[in-house]
């Protein structure tokens, strides 16, 4: 019986050469082990489909290629053009390793995600440990979001987070462990899973399609898992530009709502809603009475409360799908 194959998969928007160092990182990461590599551009329209298919014939990476979505879809959109593709020879993989286009493998790191899933039959999902150029972790592992959750994510108090502590989405791991869901920066999959529960979500346009995702993997029997020793350097937001966000891009509370509407039901999207004002009104409050600036997103809590509030009285759910930005505006 052969080795299970490995399909990579390196998404581009606009971001061409950092693209092409992902991929050879990957590329050297990947080095022993069966698979390919597909660089997906996400119709970025900036010369970049061009740029990377000269790079690659030209370097003569074998077992990579480039093709291009077409269109913009979203983050899920443009992975699931990936995953459609499958093998070069028009075969499907045994997994499927999802890696941004700003994220750098060490040699390992694939191996130990690949070893894991072969080991470990009840893993569907296995990510890595992530961290920034400056060596600093970033937080990639979750709990799935709830009203309480949602309400101590924004009302910012110490006491309120202790006793709603099992509730908190953010999980700080350093040793591998099981979770809810992980960010998707580098994640391998199973094939089967996938070919089980679905793809991405496109209906995301951007955020909450990996907690979907991971929350249809949980439901259907399969675990997720962190595994500490898979070890990748990611800078993190270029392609999104959120580092530089002014204010929350209205995709953002599309994608929050599909996913409380979907997973939970309108009734309960709409307590989340005012659980969400509800802390904040009160962070912001505390914040005018004892003089502490407040560091929230402008206009943050009134454009949840006009866009969520607003989508409850509308006849047809508002969805990302509609006026989507592209990603980076």
């Amino acid at each position: 019986m052969s080795d299970p194959r490995i399909l990579t998969i390196v998404l581009n928007y606009k971001t061409a050469q950092m693209t092409l160092k992902a991929a050879e990182a990957a590329r050297i990461a990947m080095e022993g082990l069966p698979g390919e590599i597909v660089i997906v551009d996400n119709d970025s329209q900036d010369g970049s489909f061009a740029e990377m298919s000269a790079h690659v014939a030209k370097a003569g990476w074998d077992a990579i290629r480039v093709i291009q979505s077409g269109h913009n879809g979203g983050y899920g959109a443009g992975n699931n053009v990936g995953i459609r593709a499958g093998m070069a020879d028009g075969s499907r993989p045994d997994y499927v390793y999802v890696l941004n286009s700003d994220a750098f493998p060490e040699p390992d790191a694939i191996r130990v995600l690949y070893d894991h899933l072969n080991a470990t039959p009840s893993t569907g999902f296995a990510g890595s440990y992530i961290a920034g150029d400056d060596g600093v972790q970033h937080t990639t592992t979750f709990r799935f979001p709830s009203v309480w959750s949602e309400f101590e994510g924004s009302i910012h108090f110490g006491p309120v987070s202790k006793l709603l502590k099992s509730y908190r989405v953010p999980r700080e791991l350093t040793e591998t462990a099981q979770v809810d869901w992980l960010a998707g920066a580098s994640v391998m999959m199973r094939q089967d899973v996938l070919d089980e529960i679905g793809l991405f979500d496109e209906t995301f346009f951007l955020y909450f399609e990996e907690t979907d995702l991971c929350r249809r993997a949980q439901k259907a029997g399969h675990q997720v898992m962190f595994l500490a020793d898979s070890k990748v350097t990611h800078i993190g937001s270029v392609s999104t530009g959120m580092k530089d966000w002014t204010r929350v891009p209205s995709y953002w509370f599309a994608s929050r709502w599909h996913y409380f509407t979907k997973n939970h039901g309108r009734a309960y999207a709409a307590c989340a809603t005012i659980f969400r004002l509800v802390g904040g009104g009160l962070f912001w409050l505390r914040c005018k009475l004892t003089g502490k600036t407040y560091n929230g997103a402008p206009h943050f809590l009134r454009t949840m409360a006009a866009h969520d509030f607003g989508a409850i009285f509308k006849s047809q759910r508002e969805t990302p799908a509609r006026a989507r930005p592209q990603i980076g505006e």
